[in-house]
């Protein structure tokens, strides 16, 4: 399977990105290894202290700057097929200054968002007469939509790790701690088809109330409820998110009380979505619920974030986000409920906004498992 798409569908991302930079006066993006480069290129460079920046400017051709030792690397991406000019550098040469050389002395640049810092400085002081900018309000209107190829690419990282969620109760029982069942879950998360495991929580008792608890040597014990998040990268680079809820033994009462609050609560907030709802409003019919049934203060995050090439991304399913969803964009839903000292609880699913509902990517059920 290709790990990128068609060169034809790159160069239409290039020419998207070009206009998109001419619409807000933006002369030239510069984009550095990350999710970015990976969308506009194919190019899933290896970020290091070394610079490598793709040069797209508001008119006129595009050209990347890498170190002489990555130039192999380069031109085994689609670069090569997209005809980009490659140009390298030595390691006793100053890259900055190359980049520099390829723009105006007065420009506004628009510089990817997980840009470091240094190298953010450096071309600064390479270009005193430019502009800088984030590269985020020009790029988030290509990447919020997902194509139906992207929507794709989710759906089957959603399946990777709902294959991963069937086997969980295979691992999880009394007597072993997080962090032994959190390895079984990385190699299963591996083994079904991601490239990199990206993190796995599995919170058991009270740590079940500490939304990003990860693992501990805490021995899991009979009837603790354990709040199981996991994901990881696809070698699309498409990422896969989703939790479930799972208890060792029958749970403590009040558990399952608010469990089953909760639950009514993700399937109103799944439901709600379609073209032209807010963003807010899909958090709303979350919160609304989980409030009305006395756990609003213990409802500490936001219902959701985005997902593609990054496993947080926008749109933001928050309060406050008035965006409203259209068809493509990708989100999670994912709701908790957590009493500190005690346990805690969270269900997620990746969603797709579609043409007149959501789709949902994730497709284990929902209710609690007891194993």
């Amino acid at each position: 399977m290709s790990t990128h798409p068609p060169a034809a569908d790159l160069a239409a991302r290039l020419e998207r990105a070009r206009r998109a930079a001419r619409a807000t006066e933006v002369d030239a993006l510069l984009i550095t290894p990350g999710p970015d480069l990976r969308y506009l290129v194919g190019y899933d460079a290896i970020p290091l202290e070394r610079l490598t920046c793709l040069v797209v400017p508001a008119e006129g051709d595009s050209r990347i700057v890498v170190p002489g030792l990555e130039k192999p690397a380069a031109l085994a991406s689609p670069i090569a097929e997209l005809g980009i000019d490659v140009l390298t550098w030595g390691e006793t040469d100053d890259p900055y200054a190359l980049v520099a050389s390829l723009l105006p002395e007065h420009s506004r640049v628009a510089l990817d968002n997980h840009m470091w810092a240094e190298k953010v400085l450096r071309l600064r002081a390479a270009m005193p007469g430019s502009e800088q900018l984030l590269a985020g309000a020009v790029l988030r209107e290509l990447r919020i939509r997902k194509s139906p190829e992207e929507v794709e690419a989710l759906r089957r990282a959603g399946a990777a790790i709902d294959r991963v969620h069937a086997r969980v109760p295979e691992w999880l029982r009394a007597g072993r701690t997080e962090r032994e069942v959190g390895r079984d879950i990385a190699d299963a998360i591996v083994a079904e088809g991601h490239v990199r495991v990206d993190f796995v929580i599995v919170a058991s008792g009270p740590n079940g109330a500490s939304p990003h608890h990860e693992l501990s040597d805490r021995v899991i014990e009979a009837g603790d409820p354990v709040v199981v998040d996991i994901g990881g990268t696809m070698p699309d680079g498409y990422c896969s998110d989703e939790t479930r809820t799972y208890s060792v033994g029958q749970p403590p009462a009040e558990f399952a009380d608010y469990y089953a609050v909760l639950l009514e609560a993700q399937l109103a907030a799944c439901a709600h979505v379609r073209p032209g709802v807010t963003a807010e409003s899909v958090d709303a019919a979350a919160r609304d619920v989980i409030a009305g049934a006395g756990y609003g203060e213990r409802f500490v995050h936001r219902t959701g974030h985005g997902i593609g090439l990054e496993t947080h991304e926008e749109p933001y399913i928050v309060s406050g986000n008035a965006e409203p969803l259209e068809p493509g964009m990708a989100f999670s839903i994912e709701p908790g409920i957590y009493l500190p000292g005690r346990h805690g609880a969270r269900i997620e699913d990746i969603v797709v906004c579609g043409e007149t509902e959501g789709e949902r990517l994730n497709l284990q059920p929902r209710e609690l498992v007891v194993v």
